[in-house]
């Protein structure tokens, strides 16, 4: 009889240890590849998303943060492919593969913060969003931040024929490329991990962004002492968004995919309130570096703007009617 309780006993551990691991216990792994430096704004946003995620999973979740990458373009593609879990960065960076996008880069779209602010929260906008996404097997989870960009050169710049024969680090978005174009400048893309180089070799003279990630990059010291300047144009709003690979998104629980598709709205405006807070300050430091920071007068802004006038529906046409579906939405929301 011992003999059989026994058996009996080693014959139900054995079960215990080779049944499968019950859904609701099993982990998973959400790397998330950026090209943010660490200990930037976007840093600190995204370790309060990976604590978010992890908190609302129970841990079922867990998060890496692949943080100061040097390619965005090649995370976007990883993710649309299944290879990453998850891509945080621009959306020129993902206008990549997701070439609509870039009617939200586009030069003069937003004229301020509080636009930007209005049109991407839209729900119209936010609709469209996902639907162009969900083509590209890529799931919206929220927006970040990057901000306006403007231009750091060698050359003082206050009217658009100043920019005539000057090279510029140019993002790999057609929306960049475009604007550079239509104000005489020269485009060079090159991406995030050679730019540096390029300012201290000659083979730019210049590059647009803002100034947090000109500081964060320490691009603002790829040019010499005496020929630092950098115009306010702030021609083009750069928001940061955050996607998951729609292959993986669909394998995981409706529980968790409900976690992940309902990032507290919070998360969003602490994100946007810490960048547009550090810039006034930066700024100062810029002109301590010894950058001639110039603020473009209405007149020198409209110059820019009548000069690149049309871009955004140049883009939207040529992307197809989604992208134009996109740039009418944010049409749309602006004009309530």
């Amino acid at each position: 009889m011992r003999r059989f309780v026994v058996v009996g006993a080693c014959l139900a551990l054995s079960l215990l240890f080779s049944a499968p691991v019950p859904t609701s216990a099993q982990e998973y792994v959400l790397e998330l590849g950026s090209v943010v430096p660490p200990g930037s704004p976007w840093a600190v946003q995204l370790k309060k998303v990976k604590a978010h995620i992890q908190e609302k999973t129970n841990g079922r979740v867990k998060v890496k943060l692949r943080l100061g990458r040097s390619n965005e373009r090649s995370l976007a593609r990883r993710v649309a492919s299944g290879s990453m879990q998850g891509f945080a960065g621009s959306v020129g960076g993902l206008s990549s593969i997701v070439r609509e996008v870039n009617v939200l880069e586009a030069p003069y779209v937003f004229d301020t913060v509080e636009q930007a602010d209005k049109a991407l929260d839209d729900p119209k906008v936010l609709e469209q969003v996902r639907k162009i996404l969900d083509k590209r097997r890529l799931v919206f989870a929220l927006w970040g931040e990057n901000g306006f960009r403007s231009y750091f050169s060698r050359r003082p710049i206050r009217m658009p024929e100043d920019m005539k024969g000057i090279r510029y680090r140019s993002q790999e978005a057609v929306a960049h490329v475009e604007a550079y174009k239509a104000i005489g400048a020269s485009p060079v893309t090159i991406d995030v991990a050679n730019t540096m180089t390029s300012l201290q070799t000659g083979v730019v003279d210049g590059f647009d962004n803002t100034p947090l990630f000109a500081m964060a990059t320490t691009w603002y010291q790829g040019l010499d002492d005496d020929e630092r300047n950098l115009f306010l144009s702030k021609h083009s709003y750069q928001p940061g968004i955050v996607v998951y690979s729609k292959k993986w998104f669909d394998t995981l629980p409706k529980d968790i995919q409900e976690v992940l598709l309902s990032i507290p709205y919070d998360l969003t405006t602490w994100g946007r309130e810490q960048v547009r807070q550090m810039e006034p300050v930066l700024i100062k430091n810029l002109v301590r570096y010894g950058y001639d920071v110039h603020e473009p007068t209405a007149a020198e802004r409209n110059a820019f703007k009548a000069k690149e006038k049309g871009i955004p529906e140049k883009i939207a046409k040529e992307v197809g009617p989604s992208g134009q579906a996109l740039l009418k939405a944010v049409r749309a929301a602006l004009s309530k």
